[in-house]
C-alpha cells in the first residue's frame, strides 16, 4: 500500500510477542518483580493461547520450578512422570536398544515429564493474567515500530481486511501499535519479526549460522493392553537411514494417548526426500505399528525445531528489545528439549528489564540478559552438546552423532571441556540442498489409512484454517524462480518439503505449461519453507491473527 496508515497507540513497559513458554515466562517474573507497578502486555497471533504450540514434549521441569516452585499445587497440566526411557536403533524390520548407562546423564529422562506444551501455555497463561498481565490472542504482530534513534519501539498488531490484490478491503482495520520500554520478541523457531531485528541489527554476525529440524507429530489414542503410562521412547536409523540426520519419538502420556513424532534435519541433501513421507513410514516399523494397532490418530501437526545450539545463537539483546526462547535457538538437540530454556530465557530477560525499569532506563540494550543467556543455565546446557549437530551432519548420526557425539558429550561431563572445541555448521540448510540429477528418486509407499495417511487428510486433524479473501502470507520474491530454477535443478523439492501440502507443480494434461501453485489456505506455520527453499524465495510472513492451526492438546 503507498499510502501512510495512521494508527492509534497504546503505551506499556514492556511489550512481549509470543504466548509460549518463554514470552509468558517473561511476563510473570516481570509481575512478579514489579507488580501493579509494571504493565506488560502479551501479543499471540493463534486464536488462543496454545492454539500454535506444538512440541514433543518431555519438560524438564527446572525452569518452572525456579520461576513458580509451587507449580503443582497451583495445578499445572504436568502429571505424567516418566517412568521408562528407551532409545532404539531401527533397522527395516527389526530394533536393537541401547543401554541407558551408555548415554550421557543429561540424557536420562526420569524426573522429567510428558506433557501437552499448549495445556502449559495455557495454565501459565492463566497465572499471568492473575498477576495483571494483559494477554491478547488473535493478535498478529505484522511489523516492528522503531524509535527517533533506531531503538525497537513497539510492534503492529491486529491489522485485518487487507484484500488479495493488497488493497484495503470494506472492513479493514488499520490495527494498533504497541509502544513499549521494552520489546521482547517470543515468536519460536524463525519468528517473522525476529528474522527482521536480526537483520536490522547485525545479530547474526558472529554467530554460525543457525540449523533446523522439521518436527512433525500424531496424537494417537490406543489400546488399553499396548499403553505404557510414563515410558518414553526415542528412535533412529530406519527409515531415514544413517547418512541423514533425524529421529523419532513416541510418548506415552495418560488417558491412553501416545504423542507420536518425527523430526527430520533440513540439512538433506537430497531435494527428492520427503519428509512427511518418511513419517508416514516409520509408522509401518514393527515396533512402532505394534503400539498403534488398533488406535486412532486424534490430531496432527509440524513445526520447524532450532538445532543450530550454542554457537548459532545471535545476539539476543539489541537497543530496546530481546529475543526469547526458540526465536534465539536455544533446544538442546540431543535431549529434544528447549521448553526448559525457553522458560529460562524469559525469567532472565524479565529480571533485566526490570532492573533497568527500576533505574529508569528505557530502549537501551539490556546486555546483562544477553550475558545471563550465555553464562547462566542456558548455556550451561548447550554448551556441552554443542558439537552433536555439526558432527551428525559431517559423518553421519551413527558415527558422527552417537559415536563422536556421544564421545565429545561425556568428556564435557566428566572433565567439563570439549574433546572438539567448538564445531562449526557450514552451510545454511538451504545451502545443503544438492540438484535433483545427483540424486535418485525415492519412492514412497502410499498410505494405507490406517497406519498412514495423505497430507491432506492430516492437515484436517490440525483445524486449520484461514481467511480466504486476504493475500497469501508465503511471498515469493522472485515468482519465476519455482518453475525457471527449482523446477529444472532441483525438481521443485517446496512439493515435498512442505508437510501441509501447501506447494504444487500444476501441468496441462500433457505435462506441459508447469505453473507454481501456493495453498495458503493449508499451512500450519511450520516455516519449513522459509528454510530450506534451495533459491532462498520463500518469505514467510505472518497472517491475519487468528490464522493457521488450532492444536488442542500439542
Amino acid at each position: 500500500m503507498s499510502e501512510a496508515v495512521t494508527r492509534e497507540s497504546m503505551e506499556y513497559d514492556v511489550v512481549i510477542v509470543g504466548a509460549g513458554p518463554a514470552g509468558l515466562s517473561a511476563a510473570i517474573r516481570l509481575k512478579q518483580l514489579g507488580g501493579d507497578d509494571v504493565s506488560v502486555v502479551v501479543l499471540e497471533k493463534g486464536s488462543e493461547v496454545g492454539a500454535h504450540i506444538l512440541s514433543g514434549a518431555v519438560l524438564d521441569p527446572c525452569a518452572l520450578d525456579a520461576l513458580i516452585p509451587d507449580w503443582k499445587d497451583k495445578g499445572a497440566p504436568i502429571k505424567t512422570e516418566v517412568k521408562t526411557d528407551k532409545f532404539l536403533m531401527l533397522g527395516p524390520a527389526g530394533a536393537l536398544r541401547i543401554p541407558n548407562f551408555v548415554l550421557p546423564p543429561l540424557m536420562n529422562n526420569h524426573g522429567n515429564y510428558i506433557v501437552s506444551m499448549g495445556n502449559v501455555c495455557r495454565w501459565m497463561a492463566e497465572q499471568a493474567e492473575s498477576l495483571g498481565v494483559e494477554i491478547f490472542p488473535g493478535m498478529a504482530c505484522s511489523d516492528l515500530v522503531y524509535g527517533e534513534n533506531g531503538e525497537l519501539k513497539g510492534v503492529v498488531a491486529g491489522e485485518f481486511g487487507i484484500e488479495k490484490d493488497g488493497s484495503k478491503g470494506a472492513n479493514y482495520e488499520p490495527g494498533m501499535e504497541l509502544h513499549g520500554k521494552y520489546v521482547m520478541l517470543a515468536e519460536g523457531a524463525r519468528g517473522s519479526l525476529s528474522r527482521k531485528a536480526i537483520a536490522n541489527y547485525n545479530l547474526d554476525e558472529f554467530s554460525d549460522v543457525p540449523k533446523f529440524g522439521l518436527g512433525m507429530k500424531e496424537i494417537w489414542e490406543i489400546k488399553p493392553e499396548n499403553h505404557d503410562e510414563g515410558e518414553v521412547v526415542h528412535t533412529m536409523g530406519w527409515p531415514l537411514g544413517w547418512k541423514r540426520g533425524g529421529g523419532s519419538f513416541l510418548y506415552h502420556l495418560e488417558n491412553n494417548q501416545v504423542y507420536v513424532g518425527y523430526i527430520v534435519d533440513l540439512n538433506y541433501k537430497n531435494p527428492h526426500l520427503y519428509p512427511y513421507g518418511e513419517f508416514q513410514r516409520w509408522k509401518h516399523h514393527p515396533s512402532i505399528a505394534k503400539v498403534l494397532e488398533g488406535g486412532k490418530r486424534v490430531a496432527y501437526g509440524a513445526r520447524v525445531v532450532t538445532k543450530g545450539g550454542y554457537q548459532s545463537i545471535p545476539k539476543t539483546a539489541f537497543p530496546g528489545g530481546a529475543l526469547l526462547g526458540c526465536s534465539a535457538g536455544l533446544v538442546n538437540l540431543p535431549r529434544i528439549k528447549g521448553n526448559h530454556n525457553a522458560m529460562y530465557s524469559g525469567k532472565a530477560a524479565a529480571e533485566a528489564a526490570y532492573q533497568a525499569l527500576k533505574a529508569g532506563r528505557s530502549g537501551d540494550v539490556l546486555a546483562e540478559y544477553d550475558h545471563e543467556l550465555r553464562a547462566g543455565p542456558v548455556g550451561k546446557d548447550l554448551r556441552p552438546v554443542r558439537n552433536v549437530a555439526p558432527l551428525n551432519a559431517k559423518f553421519g548420526p551413527l558415527f558422527g552423532g552417537m559415536m563422536l557425539g556421544g564421545l565429545d558429550m561425556w568428556i564435557a561431563n566428566l572433565f567439563k571441556f570439549n574433546l572438539f572445541g567448538t564445531r562449526k555448521h557450514g552451510k545454511t540448510d538451504a545451502q545443503s540442498t544438492g540438484k535433483a540429477s545427483d540424486f535418485k528418486d525415492i519412492v514412497y509407499p502410499k498410505p494405507d489409512g490406517v497406519l498412514s495417511f495423505d497430507r491432506l487428510t492430516n492437515v484436517s486433524f490440525s483445524a486449520t484454517n484461514h481467511g480466504e479473501e486476504q493475500p497469501s502470507h508465503l511471498v515469493l520474491i522472485d515468482p519465476s524462480i519455482p518453475v525457471d530454477v527449482n523446477l529444472p535443478l532441483y525438481d521443485e523439492p517446496a512439493q515435498r518439503y512442505c508437510p501441509a501440502g501447501v506447494y504444487e507443480i500444476l501441468t496441462d494434461d500433457d505435462g506441459s505449461n508447469p505453473r507454481f501453485q501456493i495453498n495458503a489456505q493449508n499451512c500450519v506455520h511450520c516455516k519449513t519453507c522459509d528454510i530450506k527453499d534451495p533459491s532462498e524465495n520463500i518469505v514467510w510472513c505472518v497472517p491475519e491473527g487468528a490464522g493457521g492451526p488450532n492444536y488442542p492438546n500439542m
